[in-house]
């Protein structure tokens, strides 16, 4: 006996491609009555097995598609949150060093600053400084020619001096 529907077919086929014509007909043939019934029963027999089968094959495949498009759709939404959390990485980054730039500029700048001012309050310092000095100087010259004033008229020339009188006049020229 043949095990599935297209064995059947292909013996059914084969009877009627091999019957004998019937006489004054070129279209019409006989066949054996019996033996083609019970192919159409055994292909009748066969069809439910069959057709559970295709239908059994085309859940399956149908199931393996739904879970190839969820799995697809899942790596497709990891790729996208990774994407997404890559360009917030990146971004975080790049703001990151956009303001370290800035930081760095305006730390540069105040550097100027502070070292300008600095600049000028030591200038400023040494300016004072020096005219203190100055006048300071012009206080002692003065205090100097009022000392030999009082000490040249108070006293009268006498013996020279066992040390010498620094002279800062002299000193200057």
């Amino acid at each position: 006996m043949a095990s599935g529907v297209e064995e059947l077919l292909d013996m059914l086929f084969e009877m009627v491609d091999e019957a004998k014509n019937v006489a004054f007909s070129g279209d019409k043939c006989a066949i054996e009555r019996d033996r083609a019934l019970d192919l159409i029963d055994d292909i009748r027999a066969q069809f439910p097995m069959e057709l559970a089968e295709a239908k059994r094959l085309l859940n399956m495949r149908t199931e393996y598609i739904a879970s190839a498009k969820r799995e697809a759709d899942l790596i497709r939404q990891q790729a996208e949150e990774k994407a997404k959390q890559m360009l917030a990485e990146n971004e975080v980054y790049n703001q990151a060093r956009q303001r370290s730039a800035e930081m760095m500029q305006q730390a540069e700048e105040r550097s100027r600053e502070l070292k300008r001012s600095a600049n000028e309050y030591c200038e400023d310092a040494l300016r004072r400084t020096e005219e203190a000095v100055a006048e300071a100087y012009k206080e002692i010259q003065g205090s100097r020619i009022r000392f030999r004033a009082a000490a040249g008229a108070a006293a009268p020339v006498a013996a020279a001096p066992s040390r010498p009188i620094f002279d800062a006049e002299a000193e200057e020229e």
